[in-house]
Parts: C-alpha cells; sequence; structure tokens
C-alpha cells in the first residue's frame, strides 16, 4: 500500500518535442559541473548528452551540425524560485484579486497545490524560455506560514500543466517566516501577528503531522487495526518528516534563519533551501553545518525591514564558506536574465577579492538549482546521460549584450531566435505583432 502523502494524483503526462540528434562545434562550452571547454564540441542524442570534448566527435549520419564558432554553450537554466503562471501575465489593475498563487484564507494551508493554480498560457514562460530558462520551479506565495506544495515544470508551450510537469521530481512545500505572514494575517486581527507567533504556528502543525504520521507507520506494521482517515493537510507535513517532500523556506534575516535550523532539527527534517535569504551572509556556517541552500538575488534589498541588510557580495561570501548558493526570480522580469543575475553576483565577490570563475558561477543557476530541486542526476550540467537541456548563447552567458541564441529542451529544439517558428506564444499574443514583424528590428529579444 502506498502511503497517502506518496502519491500523486496528477502525474506528468510530458512527452519530448520532436527531436534529432545534433552536434555543436567550436563553442566555449561552462559544463556546469566546473569545467570549461575552449572550442569544444556537444553531442546530443535521443535526448541526452553522449558527449563534451575538445576533439573530433564522430557522429552518425542524419546528425544536424551547429557551427558555434565564437559563441557558449551551458546547461540550460533552472529557476527554482518563480511563480510564472500562478501569478499570471497579462497584469492588470487588479492584479493580487487576479493572482492565484496564495490561498489567504488562513495562515497555514499545506494542502493547496500550486499546479491547481497554473495558467498554461502565461507569456512569461516563453519570455524565460528566450532567456535560456528550461526548468522552473512554481511556487505558491509567501503570505502564509505554510503554503502548499510547488510543482517542477520542464518550459515547454502545452495546453495543460500535466503535460510541463518534470516525470519524477520530487514535490517541495513553500513556507514562509518574518514579516510577511505577521502582516498578511496580524493586521487583520488574525493569528501570527508576531515572529513568535510564526514559529508556535508551524511548531503546531508539525506536532499534529508527527502524530497522523505515527497513525499511518503503525497501521502498515500491523500496531494499528483500523486505517486512518486521509487528511491532505498533514499529507504534505508528513512527506517532509520522511524527505520525500523539500522544504523551500521563504526567509530574509539571519536570526529567523537560525531560529528555523533549530527547529527543523527539533521536528526531524532538513530545509532544503532558504529563498531570498539576504542576511545568508551573516551565518554561511550554518548552511554548510545543515546542507541547506540559499537561494538568493544578486542585488534586491531595502524594500521592506527584513531586507535593509542586504549586500551585493551575499551569494559570492556564502559561496566562499563552501554553501550552496544558487540564483532565483521571484519576478517573471527577473526570469529573463537569470544568468545575468549569476554574472553580477560574481562580479562582486571578485571586488571583493575573491576568485570566481565563469565555469563556477555558472553552477549557480544550473547544478545547484537541480540540487536544491533534488534533480542533480537529471539536469543541471552536462555530463554524458544527463538530459540533453541545452542552451546555445550568443557570445559569454554573463554579459548584458548576450543572448540566448537556441535552447534545447531533452534534445528538442524549443527555442530558436532566428527562426520565428520556433518562438512558442501565449495564446494572449496572437494576432500581436511580433519582435521581428517591426520595422528595423532582427530578433526577438527577451
Amino acid at each position: 500500500m502506498t502511503l497517502p502523502w506518496l502519491r500523486d494524483p496528477w502525474p506528468s503526462t510530458y512527452a519530448p518535442l520532436p527531436r534529432q540528434d545534433t552536434l555543436i562545434v567550436g563553442a566555449t562550452v561552462l559544463d556546469g559541473a566546473g569545467h570549461r571547454f575552449d572550442h569544444a564540441n556537444l553531442l546530443m542524442r535521443d535526448g541526452k548528452v553522449v558527449a563534451v570534448s575538445t576533439a573530433p566527435i564522430a557522429v552518425p549520419a542524419g546528425t544536424t551540425t551547429i557551427d558555434a564558432k565564437g559563441r557558449w554553450v551551458t546547461p540550460g537554466i533552472i529557476d527554482v524560485h518563480s511563480h510564472d503562471g500562478a501569478f499570471a501575465a497579462p497584469f492588470t489593475s487588479l492584479d493580487l484579486q487576479a493572482s492565484d498563487v496564495s490561498e489567504t484564507s488562513e495562515p497555514m494551508t499545506p494542502n493547496v497545490w500550486v499546479e491547481h493554480s497554473i495558467t498554461v498560457q502565461d507569456p512569461s514562460f516563453a519570455r524565460a524560455l528566450a532567456g535560456g530558462v528550461t526548468t522552473l520551479q512554481i511556487l505558491p506565495g509567501s503570505n502564509n506560514l505554510i503554503g502548499g506544495r510547488s510543482v517542477v515544470l520542464k518550459n515547454v508551450p502545452a495546453t495543460t500543466v500535466q503535460a510541463m510537469k518534470f516525470p519524477g521530481a520530487p514535490y517541495g512545500v513553500k513556507m514562509a517566516c518574518g514579516e510577511n505572514p505577521k502582516y498578511a494575517f496580524g493586521e487583520k486581527g488574525k493569528f501570527p501577528s508576531s515572529r513568535m507567533g510564526n514559529v508556535a504556528g508551524v511548531r503546531e502543525e508539525f506536532l499534529e503531522a508527527q502524530e497522523y504520521r505515527g497513525k499511518w507507520l503503525d497501521y502498515l506494521s500491523g500496531e494499528r487495526k483500523k486505517m486512518p482517515d486521509d487528511e491532505l493537510k498533514e499529507d504534505t507535513l508528513a512527506g517532509v518528516l520522511d524527505g520525500s517532500i523539500r522544504v523551500h523556506w521563504h526567509c530574509y534575516r539571519a536570526d529567523d534563519m537560525a531560529t528555523l535550523f533549530d527547529f527543523a532539527r527539533e521536528e526531524g527534517f532538513r530545509i532544503a533551501a532558504f529563498h531570498h535569504a539576504v542576511e545568508a551572509y551573516k551565518i554561511p556556517q550554518l548552511f554548510v553545518a545543515n546542507h541547506t541552500c540559499a537561494v538568493v538575488w544578486s542585488d534586491w534589498w531595502g524594500y521592506k525591514m527584513e531586507a535593509l541588510d542586504g549586500i551585493r557580495e551575499n551569494a559570492a561570501f556564502v559561496d566562499a564558506a563552501g554553501a550552496c548558493v544558487a540564483m532565483h526570480s521571484d519576478s517573471p522580469w527577473l526570469g529573463q536574465h537569470l544568468a545575468l543575475e549569476a554574472g553580477k553576483a560574481a562580479a562582486a565577490g571578485r571586488r571583493a577579492g575573491l576568485s570566481i570563475s565563469p565555469e563556477h558561477a555558472i553552477q549557480w543557476v544550473t547544478l545547484n538549482p537541480a540540487r536544491v530541486l533534488g534533480l542533480e542526476a537529471r539536469i543541471g550540467s552536462l555530463e554524458p546521460g544527463k538530459n540533453a537541456d541545452v542552451v546555445l548563447w550568443s557570445g559569454d552567458p554573463f554579459s548584458v549584450y548576450t543572448r540566448a541564441d537556441q535552447v534545447f529542451i531533452d534534445g528538442a529544439m524549443v527555442y530558436d531566435r532566428s527562426n520565428p517558428a520556433h518562438q512558442p506564444r501565449s495564446d494572449f499574443e496572437l494576432g500581436q505583432p511580433s519582435m521581428t514583424d517591426r520595422p528595423g528590428v532582427s530578433g526577438n529579444g527577451h
């Protein structure tokens, strides 16, 4: 019998788009595993990476060859914190009312699944694809102490969310600390209205989940005769407790994160990542000790009290301490240039005296986000056998002048800047002129 929190009532129906074996030749390759190859060749076959080599690669007849001299290749960019589809464009004057990103009726909603809010026709998916984003984790919003389950999507055009779901990707749960939940509910005269209320709330929920999980384990072992009732709220937290559902915690301040590291130890689970983590640079040793990733911006700070102590060197300092670092968007606009965000964060570290190579910095938007999602064996680097999620850039991916020329997902070309037929467009944009239709404009920018 399958435990209730391990079931997926809405399994993926994703199927790769039509593809053919492809050889990219003469490129500068950052493989996502910490290596740089100059004048290198990359072979994709049957949707997988076969080889990256500076030596010629023998290929069978029928393989498409792309001359990439002067251009760069990286793994597909992974946005580990997106609200695309749930906070969908086009935006209106009633943005918050129209948004489906948060269930704000109560502070604890672990029973909701964000995939039931996804508008697959959100134009933001295509914009992210034009920026090289091949995989996204869509998270519920940050008003709730426990906001519900996340979903991992492949950034392909589809008519249902199931057709975008990454097959076999672990679920996550979005949680929040600090100002957001205490103001979202406290200002309405509801619980919680303080940081101590925040912690008390999640402790109570996890105590109930511990009891619920224990009943199911006793039932399966034969110690309990009556099957427990299936409780949707408790299912998600029971999955957290057994490690099958990964915790993504919105949190800014170092003291808040330190408290929650203690809380996670108390309950016996691991926090996969603190998102935003503006003050992570103050406690990098705690991220190392707890095997938790800091998912950060390059330079967002100061827009609320708990974000006042941000520094541009945050990512670089945490990385230098040996902790996992990943960049994220939290915004459909920032999600269009995550490689540039990694470049900005690395540049801040270099100005502070750290040595950060391009082949290392690219991991902040490729392999490290894959680790956060539990998908590092399948995506995040161009190692043989991994999914052929590949971006061919017009130049250095960390340059503001660079654009994604072509994007492949599982070896299928899903975006081609030079070919409008390979530029997915939302139904919202049908009938509108494309960038290439406008006088004096060449290529579809992002």
